[in-house]
């Protein structure tokens, strides 16, 4: 029986994507596979997102790695979510965390019971419910507790880094589980002339690189699955009007937040994310409706510490790869498509993929039945995350400039429209498998942004109106209470993972 099985992957580009997929893959297949990574020190990473999920945790952790020992090693802050400031008009903001708001009862999720009060004139924000929410609000962090006496005392974080210190720790970590690095440029991609697979890539200087998979992480320009390949590409531009962003960082301005803020502008946002050593800064935004002059001065007049560097900007279409797998090829980062940084999804979606793989890893066949599963998660993920980010801009109350006033009115996705839809008439949150924001992001931003149902979940009617008044009393005093025993989140870091020397 002729040995069918995958000898050698081969990895193209580096940077954050590429150390994932090496770090994780290598971890979970070790030995039996040889792993090559081909990058070229020569050309430049993004390297614009520092922000994450709290996914990032589980995957760090799944290579034994310790929140402390990432914290130090990239710089990072803890994130408890992120603020959207004058998103919904240009006076407003809300908090989207981590975590839960309130505590479920009966089976019926909180936010049916603060409608129900609501509708009596109490017009407390949910977030005032939330653990995660309160500790940001009050620059406040600690660890979760592993045993929480309550749903009310559940709250996730995720971490602010720098992504190419990240990048660097998983290196070090996948080439000492046997990783082959090797520093050069891709001159050239051989094909099969019987099937159209990857064959090799030939480097410069003459070397010849083979592989039985190929994994694109090569950016923006998508080397392997793109230019070689010619795969296509979902333009996504119709909904997500921002296609280019200005990037500068900056000198810390006082304590660290424990959160990203996400400023709303006139033809985009601009994100602000603290680290231990710095702040990243960069303006999302649409280049039909500001020129990049403009924009690069609305971001450097919004910041308040002293510039680090010259403000770079770097063009972008919103969209997926027509197929994330083709023959042989998987897509993995900005190769597979581009999400604007406004839910820091970039990481996540690397993470996702690499679980894919690891999960429908092929052998040299490259079962057309395994790549079409996993062409079809990839593309309800990307399209689940695309809507919930078009919420973000459709759901506004700023009809002040024509970025706002086309969002505001535009056509959006039926399976967008459907989860309003039914959230508007009775607050039924709809969740699917391979989606990456789950109930409690979605009522985040749908009370942010005003949209509250009309109808409650009958089954809330079982309690009285004073008893739940009396509960929602007490939960806002003991989340008072914690948050006042809670340390600063400065506090937190200089004590627990503290970098020892500027990065």
């Amino acid at each position: 029986m002729t040995d069918n099985k995958v000898e050698n992957v081969v990895i193209v580009g580096g940077g954050t994507a590429g150390w994932m997929t090496a770090a994780s893959l290598v971890k979970s297949l070790g030995k039996t596979v040889n792993f090559t990574l081909v990058e070229s020190s020569d050309i430049g990473t993004i390297g614009v997102g520092e922000a994450t999920i709290a996914t990032i945790r589980r995957f760090y952790a799944d290579l034994g790695m310790s929140d402390s020992e990432v914290i130090k090693a990239t710089a990072a802050t803890c994130k408890l979510g992120i603020e959207f400031k004058n998103w919904y008009t240009e006076d407003s903001s809300f908090f989207q965390p981590f975590g839960l708001f309130g505590q479920d009862l009966g089976g019926v999720g909180f936010h049916h019971y603060w409608n129900k009060v609501r509708q009596t004139g109490d017009m407390t924000d949910i977030g005032d419910y939330s653990l995660g929410v309160t500790l940001a609000k009050h620059g406040k962090f600690t660890t979760p507790s592993p045993n929480p006496p309550s749903t009310l005392s559940i709250f996730d974080w995720a971490l602010h880094f720098d992504a190419s210190l990240f990048a660097k720790h998983l290196r070090a970590y996948a080439e000492g589980m046997g990783v082959k690095c090797i520093d050069a440029k891709i001159e050239d991609v051989n094909l099969c002339p019987e099937n159209g697979f990857i064959a090799s890539v030939c480097l410069e200087g003459g070397a010849e690189i083979s592989g039985d998979l190929f994994i694109d992480c090569s950016g923006f320009r998508a080397l392997l699955i793109e230019k070689t390949l010619q795969t296509g590409f979902v333009d996504w531009s119709e909904w997500l009007q921002c296609d280019r962003a200005v990037a500068v960082q900056s000198e810390l301005n006082g304590e660290p937040a424990p959160y990203t803020c996400s400023t709303a502008h006139k033809a985009g946002w601009q994100w602000n994310i603290p680290l231990q050593h710095r702040c990243g800064n960069g303006h999302v935004y649409a280049s039909h409706h500001i020129s990049d002059d403009e924009a690069a001065h609305v971001l450097t007049s919004n910041i308040k510490g002293k510039l680090l560097d010259n403000p770079r900007m770097f063009k972008f279409i919103p969209g997926r790869r027509e197929k994330a797998w083709n023959k042989n090829c998987i897509a993995v980062g900005l190769s597979s498509g581009f999400l604007e940084p406004l839910e820091s999804t970039s990481i996540a979606l690397v993470e996702t993929a690499i679980e894919r793989i690891k999960l429908l890893f092929p052998d040299k066949s490259m079962s057309q039945g395994c790549i079409d599963e996993f062409n079809d998660m990839a593309r309800l993920e990307y399209e689940r995350v695309r809507d919930f980010i078009i919420l973000h801009y459709h759901a506004t109350g700023r009809d002040d400039s024509p970025l706002w006033a086309y969002c505001r009115n535009m056509s959006i996705p039926e399976t967008l429209a459907h989860k309003i839809k039914l959230y508007k008439e009775r607050g039924h949150l709809v969740k699917y498998r391979w989606e990456i924001f789950q109930p409690a992001s979605w009522v985040a931003l749908y009370s942010g942004n005003n949209i509250v149902p009309e109808a409650y979940d009958p089954r809330v009617d079982k309690y009285e109106l004073e008893y739940l008044k009396s509960s929602f009393a007490t939960m806002k005093k003991a989340l008072q209470d914690a948050v006042g025993a809670t340390p600063t989140h400065g506090n937190f870091i200089a004590d627990n993972c503290a970098i020892s020397n500027n990065a």
